[in-house]
């Protein structure tokens, strides 16, 4: 039976229908709201607000429950590789082993990128930020490869394209930004190894892969492959419903995700670290300072937009942190000053009220850390794993027939009607008024 929604508006009653996902979330459909009523709705951040159905990721904010074409994410860490997990999140199911073997060898054969874009990088200002670079390389690939998508298989050379150059983007950054020869991709090395190999290698000092750092980075960006309609995956789309090529679409992302708020968060936790164990400040006393209204001090890594419970992903990580550093023999302190923070904030009243408990960015960076990725690398290597998700969601929209150029609407609260005023007018000298 069709469930509808009641609206009275002027004394108008308008039935809006319900629409009910597979997980039970209920929408009310709005979309013959305006004609009917010449009301809009008014959701700022759209917090409230259904931009699009999908069979992607499925999230319980209040449950802590995150899952990938219905596999839960506790599953995909611990069994799953990146690139499964990217062609799962892309194609819609898990791959057999010839079709994962095909993969595999497709983004080895894409993984070399054209020797001229090395130009481009020698022209960047050494201080660039690595996020800027990479949005505006990923751009640049578009005149690389001017195809348009009209098939599967097209669409299949694209995905496997951007997933191998991105992460080959990255590392080649890393090391022209230090002045170091660049270590091109080695066909018999994994994903993620390949990327380790490509930014620690050198002639002087071969790389020594470590399993479990190269298991530790499957997990890292299985983790964040991909989180439903946030900020860069909504700008992704938006700049896609207006049809612009793909590259166009996901530096859209990379620039998005760059932001303190997105991607940019598990740097600022990092620095937030740092500048704790440096200050040499108590763990209480920046509990409270957080606390205080009045102090411009934030406890980074806490809280998140979906969640009211732990963040599924911290917990995965932060065992990950637990099992790396012993077997790198790094006694990190911020691993110390993040452990004691925790145990510190989760037994406040004042966080627990406002179900402000870690996410994934509390332990992310620190893990970063122990694989010696740079501070300033952090939202790049977010935006590597968040690739197949942006793909992913891409497509979907691009095949969703419902869907429309991103259009939001708004309340004007400007002035009302007024006259042009000529310049000369609007200089004329003030009229002194006489004194009586």
């Amino acid at each position: 039976m069709k469930e509808y929604a009641r609206l009275i508006i002027g004394g108008k009653e308008l039935r809006l229908p319900v629409i009910t996902g597979t997980e039970g979330e209920k929408a009310v459909d709005i979309r013959a709201l305006r004609k009917e009523t010449g009301y809009i709705t008014y959701d700022p951040g759209f917090a409230n607000t259904g931009s699009c159905k999908s069979k992607i990721t499925f999230m319980d904010g209040e449950k802590g429950i995150l899952r990938h074409r219905g596999i839960p994410i506790e599953q995909l860490a611990e069994k799953s590789s990146f690139v499964e997990t990217s062609f799962l999140l892309i194609n819609g199911h898990l791959p057999l082993r010839k079709e994962l073997t095909r993969t595999s060898i497709m983004l080895n054969d894409q993984s070399m990128v054209h020797e001229d874009m090395k130009i481009f990088f020698s022209n960047f200002p050494r201080l660039s930020h690595p996020m800027g670079i990479l949005s505006a390389m990923v751009n640049a690939l578009r005149s690389f490869y001017p195809e348009i998508i009209h098939t599967e298989e097209d669409f299949e050379k694209v995905f496997i394209r951007l997933l191998s150059k991105v992460r080959t983007l990255a590392a080649l950054s890393f090391k022209i930004s230090r002045g170091h020869k660049v270590i091109y991709p080695r066909a018999d090395y994994t994903y993620c190894a390949n990327f380790l190999n490509m930014m620690f290698d050198s002639p002087v000092n071969p790389y020594l892969l470590d399993k479990d750092v190269v298991k530790a980075l499957n997990t890292f960006w299985i983790l964040h492959a991909d989180h439903e309609q946030n900020c860069s995956t909504s700008a992704v789309k938006t700049v896609g419903s207006a049809r612009a090529n793909i590259y166009a679409s996901i530096s859209a992302g990379i620039a998005a995700l760059w932001g303190p708020l997105h991607g940019g968060a598990n740097q600022a936790v990092i620095e937030m670290l740092t500048q704790i164990h440096e200050k040499g400040a108590g763990i209480k006393e920046a509990v409270e300072k957080a606390k205080n209204k009045r102090s411009s001090f934030r406890l980074m890594g806490f809280g998140h937009r979906v969640y009211k419970t732990y963040d599924p992903r911290a917990k995965i990580m932060k065992k990950v942190c637990d099992k790396v550093l012993p077997k790198l023999r790094i006694n990190d302190p911020l691993l110390d000053i993040a452990k004691a923070l925790e145990e510190v904030a989760l037994s406040d009243s004042y966080f627990v009220e406002k179900n402000l408990y870690p996410n994934v960015d509390f332990y992310s960076g620190i893990l970063l850390r122990a694989m010696n990725i740079p501070t300033n690398m952090f939202p790049v290597m977010f935006a590597i794993g968040r690739l197949p998700g942006w793909i992913a969601q891409w497509k979907e929209h691009m095949d969703d027939r419902e869907q429309k150029i991103t259009r939001p609407r708004q309340i004007y609260t400007g002035l009302n009607q007024s006259a042009y005023v000529p310049m000369a007018k609007r200089e004329a000298p003030a009229v002194e008024v006489p004194e009586e």
